[in-house]
Formats: C-alpha cells, structure tokens, sequence
C-alpha cells in the first residue's frame, strides 16, 4: 500500500528530510531494496550504504541532519521507527467477520462485535471474546475462558478452562494456555506417584505475544501470571505458579520450572533452564544456556549472567581462562 512518507513519519514518531510527498509501498533490507522501499540505518556507516542502495526513502537516526539524494525520516529509534513502519505499509484490508459455519460455540458463550471464528473452531460454555478479536481455525476454548479485545489466536491453540487473556494478546500456532502443571505427591509406602491439585488458573495480561508450540501450566492452588507487553519465542514452557513481570523477552526453548518469579525488564536467552522457586530480579540479562539452580536469586540490573550455574559473565569468562591455562600446563 502506497504511503506518502509525511504519512508514515507521522505514525511512527519522526519527523520527514526531504520531500514528504514521496511515496513508498514496502520495507526491505539495504541488500534487497528496490524503488518504492523504505530502508533504515542505526549508524553513518550503514547511512552511507542506504544511500547506495535503490531504496526510495531512509529511515536514519538523528546523526543523518544533512541533505541526501533521498529523502530521510529521522528518529532517535530508528529500528523502532522501521518497525512501526512496517506495520503502517502492511495494512491490509479487514478479515470478514463473523462465525464459519463449521465451528461450535455453546449458547451462553458472550462473543464481542468485529469478531471473526474460524472453521473448527470450538467454544465452550461461559466463554466471553472481546471485540475484534480473531480466532483462528482448529482452535478450542474451554469452559470460563476470557480473551480481551483485538486478540489474534492463530490455528490450533487450545486454551483450558478457566484461562484469561488480556486485550491486544497474539498467541501463535499449537500453543496450550492453562493445560496441568508438573506436581505429584509420593507415596512413600508403594512408591507410586500422585497428582497435585492442579486447580490455579492462568492469567496473561494485556500486549503479551506468545510464539508458536509453547505451553503454559495453570497454577497449582493460585495463578500462573504473564505480565503485560512480555514477548514469548516458540517452544517456551512455563510451569505452575510461575510470575512473569511486564516487558518481559524469553527467547526460543527456554523452560521454568514451578514457582519462578522473573521480575520487569529481564531478558532471557534461548535454551535457558530456570529450576524451581528461582527469582530473576528487574533489568537482569540471562545468557543463552545459562542454567539456574533451585531458589537462587539472580540480581543485577543490566548485568549478563552465563554458564551452569549461572553467574557474571566477567566471573564466568575469568574462570575460563583459567581453566584454559591450567589445561595447557599439563
């Protein structure tokens, strides 16, 4: 969709360089761009290299203040500014809405205007949708579950009973919200293992976005809770009685076992491992791999903690460079 850029400056917060009747349609790499692509660069040199290219127009950071062949959006974020960007060239027209004839939605379920159900869909009892909120095909919504306004739930998410969804959340391909968490009871006179009451619920709050094939456990007797603006990667599991804060970001095969609290602002690598009752303190950066043992606290805002267990990384990297001394005495 053609955009004049005074347009788009004005949606993602910068100001326009240049003509800003100048139109453009999509975003690209600096690599691939053609005319009629936006582009953008973080630094002079990668500016220089923008400029080179068949881009129309650059998104710059404030250090491009001078006149250029092509014409400039300047914003002090300017990988945020393309990231809007993207968004405003991408409008497409609106979904049909309404309900596909194949899906099942019980009588007393309260479904918003604007909606859109897709086929094979099934909604259970008491089940209450915001408005303009998609559900996509092959998705099941159990017993009590709330999902807000302007949600997207893309195919085959299943989302247990009692689960709530906040408003503006995008839950991806085969993701399970609320399913049991992992809590047994031994009996110590036959050995054999016995289920936990897994009776909590799981709330994730507004903004949340959740990848595809991960899997969320409600809590055990309380709530498993997913902080507002958190960003989930694909095949992330978190366990019963779990507290994540606000503005969160877990990359891919990370796992939580019961009970954790991660506090706002953490950032979390792939591949992570987090034992029981762990608390991530705010600010706090988790390198990918790192292992946590049970009830640490990790604390350090802006801090990156490495290895297994996880600590500093200027400890962890000293230890290794001992490590790789000693081995070459021998």
């Amino acid at each position: 969709m053609n955009r004049s850029l005074k347009e788009v400056a004005q949606r993602v917060g910068a100001h326009v360089l240049g003509d800003g009747d100048t139109e453009v349609s999509n975003i690209a790499s600096i690599q691939s761009a053609k005319s009629g692509d936006l582009v953008f660069a973080e630094d002079e040199e990668s500016l220089a290299a923008a400029l080179q290219s068949a881009a129309t127009a650059v998104i710059a950071g404030e250090f491009a203040t001078a006149a250029t062949s092509k014409a400039l959006l300047i914003s002090g974020q300017p990988r945020l500014a393309f990231a809007r960007a993207a968004r405003v060239l991408r409008d497409e027209p609106p979904l049909e809405r309404g309900t596909h004839w194949t899906a099942v939605v019980d009588d007393t379920a309260a479904v918003g205007t604007g909606v859109r159900i897709e086929e094979w869909v099934i909604v259970k009892a008491g089940v209450a949708i915001g408005d303009d909120t998609r559900i996509g095909a092959g998705c099941f919504l159990g017993a009590g579950v709330k999902v807000g306004r302007g949600c997207v739930l893309y195919p085959n998410v299943t989302v247990y009973p009692g689960t709530s969804i906040g408003d503006r959340v995008i839950v991806h391909s085969g993701t399970v919200l609320g399913s049991d968490g992992f809590g047994y009871v031994c009996d110590s006179k036959t050995g054999r293992y016995e289920q936990f009451p897994q009776i909590g619920r799981l709330e994730i709050q507004d903004d949340v976005e959740i990848g595809a094939n991960s899997t969320f456990d409600r809590g055990a007797l309380d709530v498993t809770r997913i902080g507002r603006g958190t960003k989930i990667d694909n095949l992330v599991h978190v366990g019963h009685n779990v507290q994540i804060g606000q503005n969160v970001v877990i990359a891919a095969q990370t796992g939580f076992s019961g009970s954790v609290v991660v506090e706002d602002n953490v950032i979390i690598g792939g591949q992570v491992g987090i034992a029981d009752h762990v608390r991530i303190e705010a600010g706090a950066i988790l390198g990918a791999q790192s292992g946590i043992p049970s009830r640490k606290v990790i604390r350090g805002k802006g801090i990156v903690f490495w290895g297994t267990p996880a600590r500093p990384i200027k400890k962890y990297l000293k230890e290794l460079a001992v490590l790789a001394r000693l081995s070459k005495k021998e």
